[in-house]
């Protein structure tokens, strides 16, 4: 007879797993954020608890394993994104903001275009017409 009595439920396995990948997102995301506002390049966990809402010692923990896995290094109690940790911040960040960053209903990516200009709201970019495009 086997002792399962150290054994896990899986479920909260999956459950603990998850929970670390949302963590790993928020904490690239938020880092990626600071580095690129000009807030520094190194972030102690106090820095980031201002942004994120996690216990002091999860995130420590959080930042240890990423730290293992190659996102961030850590030097004095701070850390900062590796080269894989800023490609993988960019990445998380563009995917979370992405519909905050395109353009408007009847707008298109030409930044110079009149559908840009207040004064032509509510008509349709000539970009985005069916006559420009044939």
């Amino acid at each position: 007879m086997t002792d399962d009595s150290n054994k896990q439920d899986p479920r909260i396995e999956l459950n603990l797993e998850i929970d670390n990948l949302k963590s790993r997102d928020e904490i690239l995301q938020v880092m990626y954020w600071m580095t690129g506002e000009g807030l520094g390049d190194e972030f102690s966990v106090n820095d980031l608890r201002k942004f994120l809402q996690s216990e002091q010692t999860v995130l420590a923990h959080d930042l240890e394993l990423m730290v293992s896995s190659g996102l961030l290094a850590s030097r004095e109690d701070k850390f900062a994104l590796t080269e894989q940790g800023k490609a993988e911040g960019g990445r998380r960040f563009a995917d979370e903001f992405e519909s905050m960053v395109k353009p408007g209903h009847f707008e298109c990516d030409e930044p110079d275009c009149d559908c840009h200009n207040p004064e032509a709201a509510g008509e349709a970019c000539k970009h985005l017409s069916s006559a420009y495009m044939n």
